[in-house]
């Protein structure tokens, strides 16, 4: 058997990766990348760099601990860097990675649809609640 590189070890794995099973690394990314607050953080995000403290106010609703939470998690998967100033008090600032913009229009598309179809949407669930 051939000696292979770490790249084409990747290669490999990532054309066995099914999201379909629980153990597969894809379906976490899936569960990440569907999170509300990521996708809420991702397209915040998309108009380019921005403070903690301007998400926070941005992002209707979120709390502290989940904003942070969430951008840990973006960071540690690579969709996300952080940027840390130092000065009085400490500037944070984060900035979609080159990853993450290939994430954007995505979101952006979902972000797009629910906003545009939300009515049809209500209209749905009031007549599913209207039945039960």
């Amino acid at each position: 058997m051939p000696t292979r590189n770490a790249a084409q070890q990747r290669e490999e794995l990532a054309r066995e990766y099914d999201a379909y099973l629980a153990s597969c690394p894809a379906r976490q990314l899936v569960d990440r990348i569907s999170d509300k607050w990521v996708t809420l953080v991702i397209s915040a995000l998309g108009d380019g760099p921005a403070r903690y403290s301007d998400l926070s106010r941005r992002i209707a609703g979120v709390s502290q601990k989940m904003l942070t939470q969430t951008l840990r998690n973006l960071e540690r998967d690579g969709l996300v860097s952080r940027e840390v100033t130092p000065s009085v008090p400490v500037r944070v600032d984060y900035e979609l990675t080159p990853l993450g913009l290939t994430l954007m229009p995505l979101i952006l598309h979902i972000k797009s649809w629910a906003e545009c179809h939300m009515d049809k949407v209500a209209t749905a669930r009031e007549t599913y609640d209207a039945t039960k």
